[in-house]
């Protein structure tokens, strides 16, 4: 199976934010590159929130391009075997924490937003990974920092789609 077909198996699968969820399909029929940086439509990324349940917080990196703090996340590269596959790729390489699970379930939100030209969206496919209880984390060369944030101070960091993440995540808990 092709990660455009696990794409639209997930999506098809989701349950919650109809209109953006059909956009996304809407998108990936028109566009059969849409899993790719390449298309300039646009295209899905994967990322996952790294929490940790027991001590109530959140890991967020410290974006490099866009100076804001966020769930780790990126595009898809042909290696990925599916979307999860994706989110938990990203999520490991940018916190440096090996041992990270996916809470089961699939995605937890969906969240499209602008990017710069060529490309014009970013349809993100958001999950959200458990950290072991001896997590270590390290700065990639994508992030400034990277930081561990109680559930209270994440609206004081971090702008509302990660807030909105952080909620859907906790009510999954």
């Amino acid at each position: 199976m092709s990660l455009h077909d696990d794409a639209v198996l997930v999506l098809k699968g989701y349950e919650g934010q109809e209109e953006l969820r059909q956009a996304y399909l809407e998108h990936l029929e028109a566009h059969p590159d849409g899993m790719w940086k390449a298309c300039g439509a646009g295209h899905l990324t994967a990322s996952a929130l790294v929490i940790d349940p027991d001590r109530g917080r959140v890991l967020l990196t410290l974006h490099r391009k866009l100076g804001m703090w966020l769930q780790m996340g990126g595009h898809c590269e042909p290696q990925d075997i599916s979307l999860e596959a994706a989110a938990l790729r990203e999520a490991t390489e940018e916190s440096g924490i090996g041992g990270l699970t996916l809470l089961p379930g699939g995605p937890v939100r969906l969240d499209r937003h602008p990017i710069p030209a060529p490309c014009h969206w970013h349809l993100d496919v958001q999950y959200a990974a458990v950290a072991p209880a001896d997590a270590v984390q390290a700065i990639s060369d994508e992030s400034l920092d990277l930081r561990w944030f109680p559930y209270a101070e994440v609206a004081d960091v971090a702008d509302e789609s990660v807030v909105r993440l952080l909620e859907a995540t906790r009510s999954r808990l």
